[in-house]
């Protein structure tokens, strides 16, 4: 149905932009839009009303709200803009946006999104990578502000043990901070650690590979992954036992114990998509209250 826009043609229907984008984490206080501080949110939304001269400001959706300190190379937000606004194409408008951002936040792409196309609620999943170094001298300073230095050697082995316990469908509490009303019931698809090898770019004297973590859910609640991840180093280091991190889990209460891993070596990676035919279905599910898992 066609809606008269306040800075839109009457009679003509918003257009949805979904945008691909990237960013270094290590000067924003997060995603989300705060008063007075610089946040990834709001120095998009202020590029985008300033490019395509938008009488309001911009309203973006994302597919995941990053903290202060994540980066991303794979975050997806949408927009909805009047149709009269959209006059030029996507790689115009990249390119528009490219000398108007910041250089810590890159538009990749932006497109028409297709019907029932929402960043948040469509998604099927998101993966993020989690970065470490054991070496004993520290992170190597180029690589300093996407790296998190851990004072212990770590096992890989024991810690893919630990983290296969976790696999699937469950309440999450343990692993989350809480947010009044919300559910904290999540389907962890892949918690998976290896050692980085050198491949020939990296083959120097100063490399020092990484333990990397692959962390892949439909979505997660405030906090889980560097949780995670804190608990795999409890067990990695040899602090804690395997089933240790499964037993928190099963509690379903904080342990302080668990300590949430810094922010600096989270970045969420990817966003994934059903088939333009499934995604009003998507979103739609994704919607509903969520079961207690048992």
């Amino acid at each position: 149905m066609s809606t008269d826009g306040a800075d839109g043609v009457p009679g003509l229907d918003p257009v949805r932009l979904r945008i691909d984008l990237a960013y270094d984490g290590t000067e924003f206080s997060g995603w989300a839009r705060q008063p007075g501080l610089r946040t990834v949110q709001g120095t998009l939304e202020a590029a985008l009303t300033t490019v395509l001269r938008l009488a309001e400001p911009a309203q973006l959706t994302v597919a995941g709200r990053t903290d202060a300190g994540v980066h991303a190379r794979g975050q997806v937000a949408h927009v909805d803009i009047p149709a009269d606004r959209w006059t030029m194409d996507g790689r115009q408008l990249v390119r528009r946006l490219s000398g108007t951002l910041p250089r810590d936040v890159r538009v990749r792409e932006v497109s028409a999104a297709p019907a029932g196309f929402d960043a948040r609620f469509a998604a099927e999943w998101r993966r993020y990578a989690y970065r470490v170094s054991d070496a004993p001298g520290g992170v190597d300073p180029l690589r300093r502000a996407h790296v998190v230095w851990h004072d212990r050697p770590l096992d890989v082995d024991v810690m893919n043990e630990a983290a296969g316990l976790l696999l699937g469908d469950h309440d999450f509490a343990a692993y989350c901070k809480r947010r009044e009303g919300a559910s904290t019931v999540r389907c962890l698809k892949e918690f998976h650690w290896v050692r980085e090898t050198p491949g020939e770019a990296d083959a120097g004297p100063g490399f020092t590979p990484l333990v990397i973590a692959a962390v892949r859910a439909d979505a997660f609640c405030h906090n889980m992954v560097r949780s995670l991840v804190g608990a795999m180093m409890a067990v990695g280091s040899g602090r804690r036992p395997v089933r240790w991190p499964a037993e928190v889990l099963a509690r379903g209460v904080r342990d302080s114990a668990v300590h949430v891993a810094p922010a600096h070596g989270l970045v969420l990676e990817e966003v994934a998509y059903p088939s333009d035919e499934r995604l009003a279905e998507r979103a739609a599910r994704a919607k509903r209250p969520r079961l207690d898992v048992v």
